[in-house]
């Protein structure tokens, strides 16, 4: 059970990181104020093996359709993607990758959006880079060194996914660690480094939620994992980057009520001082932030 007193003993324990300010920078051509005010990327999934049957468009127009509505309701950036991360879905190649991703890249830049593209692959990296995407969200670790420099090349930033493997496709079981926070802070200080000899100055660190993993599977294990991560994420910020969080469904919890379990995530997320939330929810999870702000 989540309780007051295991946040209030959380925060006695790492209280000078809880002070820790991030890098802002502009995106685009639009300046972020991480310290002040999180950000919101909607998202698109233009695989039809997406779990999240609301955030799927099978069509270009569909996917600048829902990009717009988004952004009226608050998104700043909208990221898109072209394979799912499920172990079951099937595996996408960089060309058929391109094809799906480039008409919509095009559109969503006429249409003066921020774009992120999802992928791990270097040839999907650049094309999209070369056609103005503005943040490659890196779901893997191999060739990271590349992608780096094409995106300081073309000034784009780089969210660093915490993945204990190759990339979010190839992943066993998730190795625990006495304090996975303490495990994902190295991780990401060695990626960080590698990332600014690259050129690269606007960078977000993801820790990953892990329901890609074999051992994740059981509800219980994960979303336990899942709620730790989130309050936690203030740790991290020490590293003097924004943190970008992706918000889990947790189906076995929320059931028929799943639309409702990322804006319940935001919630611990915003809590750990989440930087930037990657959700599929968007007016939920705007009206989340709005309200704690009030607070």
């Amino acid at each position: 059970m989540l309780t007051l007193e295991y946040l209030a003993d959380l925060l006695d324990k790492n209280r000078t990181a809880a002070g820790a300010r991030v890098r802002e920078f502009a995106i685009g051509g639009q300046q972020f104020a991480f310290n002040s005010q999180p950000a919101i990327m909607g998202v698109i999934n233009l695989s039809p093996d997406s779990w999240y049957r609301e955030s799927v468009c099978l069509s270009t127009e569909a996917a600048i359709q829902r990009a717009d509505m988004m952004r009226a309701q608050g998104a700043q950036i909208i990221d898109v993607g072209a394979e799912s991360t499920l172990a079951s879905a099937t595996r996408v190649d960089s060309a058929l990758q391109q094809s799906k991703l480039l008409p919509v890249l095009k559109q969503l830049k006429a249409g003066k959006h921020l774009v992120s593209i999802e992928t791990y692959q270097p040839e999907v990296a650049r094309t999209c880079l070369e056609l103005g995407a503005d943040v490659i969200n890196l779901t893997g670790s191999r060739d990271a060194d590349e992608i780096y420099r094409m995106a300081a090349a073309h000034d784009a930033a780089v969210i660093i996914c915490y993945v204990q493997g190759a990339n979010v496709r190839e992943v066993t079981d998730f190795d625990f660690a006495a304090d996975s926070t303490e495990m994902m802070h190295e991780y990401f200080s060695r990626q960080i480094d590698l990332a600014g000899k690259c050129g690269m100055k606007k960078i977000f660190i993801d820790p990953g939620l892990g329901f890609y993993y074999r051992n994740l599977q059981d509800s219980s294990v994960r979303v336990r994992h899942q709620m730790t991560v989130f309050l936690n994420t203030f740790r991290l910020r020490t590293l003097g980057f924004p943190v970008c969080h992706a918000l889990p469904h947790a189906f076995e919890y929320f059931r028929e009520e799943v639309r409702f379990a990322e804006p319940f995530f935001a919630v611990l997320a915003a809590l750990g001082k989440t930087d930037l939330f990657r959700t599929h929810e968007v007016p939920r999870t705007r009206a989340v932030l709005d309200t704690m702000k009030a607070f």
